[in-house]
């Protein structure tokens, strides 16, 4: 679904990503995680277009994306979450989901938000109806007219979730989406991970919670210093010596 081939990012003499080769499996959650400073998000961020790779490639189901526009991205079939929540504070929690379907819409980032004075019809219905189911599948449907920047920090999370998939994304990256979580929090997080995934969209998770890593994962790649250091399933990952030294502990 997903291939990176030799990628690579340097700020000035900084290298921050190294010839990082990945291969990621449609239908799979695919965790990338390693310690602070590993080049984990700038490695979304060369994905989707923020960042343009030093060197290598970005193929999508087999289609050369290296370098494009974030906007071109998206439409292409990926979406993704930040590490700190990026909402439209001052829109309800179902204006900003309705923006999300921008890249699927005729008219654009403008129409995703029309409100026209008299009964919404045809591509406008359709953004508020997919808008309120996805609200509905985060949990989030009694909260659709609140304003986003007057939700918990975990509803602001599962917000962003819901603009991604609004996008209609063949894959959603998903950074670090369990921070300031409660146990609690993170297993409905488990859960609602494989919801995504049995929907048919392919998952790639940032995550420094291991519980959650190695029960919802079926492949881990680790980062160290801007390299993939390992590679597979998470029972085999997690006895890695590497790993153990560079990032889990010898308690993991």
């Amino acid at each position: 679904m997903l291939r990176l081939d030799r990628l690579a990012k340097r700020f000035g003499g900084y290298q921050a990503l190294a010839d990082v080769d990945l291969a990621v499996e449609a239908g799979s959650v695919h965790a990338v995680i390693g310690p602070n400073g590993a080049g984990k998000t700038t490695l979304f961020n060369v994905i989707t277009g923020l960042l343009a790779p030093t060197a290598g490639g970005v193929s999508l189901e087999g289609r050369d994306i290296t370098g494009w526009r974030a906007d071109r991205v998206t439409r292409a079939g990926i979406a993704r979450t930040f590490q700190q929540v990026r909402l439209f504070r001052g829109m309800s929690a179902l204006e900003n989901v309705m923006v999300g379907r921008h890249a699927r819409t005729r008219g654009g980032f403008a129409a995703a938000l029309v409100r026209p004075p008299f009964r919404p019809r045809g591509q406008e219905a359709d953004t508020r109806r997919r808008a309120r189911e996805l609200l509905e599948l985060m949990g989030l449907g009694a909260r659709a007219g609140t304003w986003a920047g007057d939700l918990t920090l975990v509803e602001q999370r599962r917000l962003e979730v819901a603009r991604a998939l609004a996008s209609e994304p063949r894959v959603l990256l998903l950074d670090e989406p369990a921070g300031g979580m409660t146990p609690v929090e993170v297993e409905d997080l488990n859960q609602l991970i494989r919801k995504i995934r049995e929907s048919g969209v392919t998952v790639v998770l940032v995550e420094h919670h291991m519980r959650l890593v190695m029960r919802v994962s079926d492949v881990v790649t680790v980062l160290d210093a801007g390299r993939v250091i390992a590679s597979g399933p998470p029972d085999r990952v997690r006895r890695d010596p590497r790993v153990i030294a560079a990032y889990l502990g010898r308690d993991a």
